[in-house]
């Protein structure tokens, strides 16, 4: 697959230390795995000039306080609290000062985010999807994408999980449904 570097992101989804680090409430070992992989796509897509977008979890403490049924404390425990070590993105990972960051507070870094004025103010329309969790935050992000009309591609050896069966589910529910996949070494740049 050869993309072109002046209309796709790569985007990193929540590759934070309360996800991707050994002491992190909701560690992963995968998506501690997924780093270096993501490391090398960031090179090959920075060295090609695409745009790099990073996107951190955090939570207010308050946020579920008055929740009717979307509770992630309630689901998940206390994790990525606002304020704390876990938003931050792990070391292997560091953001350059062109990328830009998103702050999400829900599984889908479109919602109620300035991630979409962002794409379109900068022509992307392909984004390469990467980081953690495979089920979860880049399985809504990347829907999301579709439904948004870009063109989401799941790079498969750069997603964390928690369970390999999540992996697979995410990446087969995502190639059938609304993106494509494809591995670290079929992504080329044009």
């Amino acid at each position: 697959m050869r993309l072109d570097p002046d209309s796709t992101a790569v985007v990193v989804v929540d590759m934070q230390n309360g996800f991707a680090h050994p002491d992190g409430s909701l560690y992963a070992p995968a998506s501690e795995d997924a780093i270096d992989p993501i490391d090398e796509l960031l090179g090959r897509a920075r060295d090609a000039g695409a745009s790099v977008v990073f996107t951190r979890d955090v939570h207010p403490p308050e946020q579920f306080e008055d929740a009717h049924y979307y509770d992630e404390f309630d689901r998940w425990g206390e994790h990525v609290v606002e304020g704390s070590w876990e938003t931050e993105i792990v070391d292997g990972l560091p953001v350059a000062e062109d990328d830009h960051v998103v702050t999400k507070h829900t599984y889908d870094a479109f919602y109620q985010t300035d991630l979409e004025g962002h794409l379109d103010a900068h022509g992307i329309d392909d984004l390469l999807i990467c980081g953690t969790l495979a089920n979860v935050c880049v399985l809504h992000t990347a829907g999301s994408a579709g439904l948004r009309d870009y063109r989401p591609v799941l790079v498969e050896d750069a997603v964390g999980f928690i369970e390999e069966d999540h992996h697979e589910y995410a990446l087969d529910h995502a190639d059938w449904l609304f993106g494509e996949v494809e591995s670290l070494d079929d992504i080329a740049f044009a």
